[in-house]
Formats: structure tokens, C-alpha cells, sequence
């Protein structure tokens, strides 16, 4: 099978969204992010604000960008995972990922200037909210499982809590481990 290879115009487009969302977090971090505007991002981004929100939808979104894949990855966990292999590990595994991505170094001014945002706070809540109904959705229309929407839903927010929960934690994987129990067990009764 031949991977399509990324054409020149999608590749200045990603290094253009990059170069937003970098911009935008160096200069939030240094200044605050309430204290930073829209066009000061794009002017240092060397951008039309038009470009910037071709880019992102609001100011918020600058923060959270890698949103989409984040979301891409989830239901992807639950959708490619092998036949026959259970859905509960594979989501454990992704989320994993997601942990070890989210806490790496550097990354604690990040979630400091979040806490301390109430717009960013309700726009991360939001974005669970959907990363769960699309989790949701992608494990209900697995053929092989015989779960109720309901089910459904309350493990794929589980799962989106796991990610949250974890990340707030001193052993963010052993908090993985723990809570990932709870989920199975839960799965395993619907």
C-alpha cells in the first residue's frame, strides 16, 4: 500500500499553522495570556489576521492546537485497532501516549496559564465534551460490541477524564494504570 505523499501547498500550510500556534504560545507564556491580542500574534507570526483565523477559530484555539489530532487519535484508537483486539487496552494505550506527550518537560507554564484562564478552562472543557461524543460515536458503531449508546458514552467521558486526571498527578502513568482498571472493570459490567 503507497502512503499519499504531502503536496508543497499542504506542507506551507502546516508550517504556517505551526509557526501561529508557536508564536502564539511563546508570546501567551511571556506576557500572559490575557494580555496578548490576536493581531499582535499575527503580526509577529508575520501573518494577516485573515490567515490566523484560517488557521484557528478563536484565540483559544491557539493554545489547544493540536486539538484535531488529538481527537483524530482517539477514535482512531477505538476504529484501527486489530480485529478481536479489545477496545478497552487499545484506548488505555492511546491515552498513554497522550499522558507522556502532555507532560513532558516544558509543558507545566502551559497547564499553570491555563488554570489560571477562565477562557481557556471552558474551551478545554468543551473540547472533552466533543473528543467524547466522537469517542462515543466510534465506539458505538463497532459491529462487535453490543454496548448501549449510554455505555457508550459514560466510558469514552471515562476515557477523556483519564487523560485529564492523569495529567494533574505526581505519576501520571501510574495514575493511567489505576484509573484504566476502574474503565475495564466498568466495561466489563455493560
Amino acid at each position: 500500500m503507497t502512503v499519499p505523499t504531502t503536496g508543497r501547498r499542504e506542507r506551507k500550510k502546516a508550517a504556517t499553522r505551526q509557526k501561529i500556534a508557536d508564536t502564539a504560545l511563546r508570546l501567551f507564556l511571556e506576557r500572559g495570556y490575557d494580555a496578548v491580542g490576536i493581531r499582535e500574534v499575527a503580526a509577529e507570526a508575520d501573518v494577516a489576521v485573515t490567515t490566523l483565523f484560517s488557521h484557528f477559530a478563536s484565540k483559544e484555539a491557539l493554545v489547544f492546537e493540536q486539538d484535531a489530532d488529538f481527537e483524530q487519535r482517539l477514535t482512531l484508537a477505538a476504529t484501527g485497532r486489530a480485529p478481536h483486539e479489545p477496545l478497552i487496552p487499545a484506548l488505555r494505550r492511546e491515552i498513554q501516549a497522550m499522558v507522556r506527550h502532555c507532560t513532558g518537560d516544558g509543558t507545566a507554564p502551559i497547564y499553570r496559564m491555563i488554570d489560571e484562564s477562565r477562557a481557556l478552562r471552558e474551551y478545554e472543557e468543551s473540547m472533552r465534551l466533543r473528543h467524547a461524543e466522537s469517542l462515543a460515536a466510534a465506539i458505538a458503531a463497532d459491529p462487535d460490541l453490543t454496548q448501549s449508546a449510554t455505555a457508550c458514552r459514560t466510558i469514552a467521558r471515562f476515557v477523556i477524564d483519564a487523560y485529564s486526571l492523569a495529567r494533574e498527578t505526581d505519576d501520571p502513568q501510574s495514575a493511567v494504570d489505576e484509573i484504566f482498571r476502574m474503565i475495564e472493570a466498568a466495561w466489563k459490567v455493560t
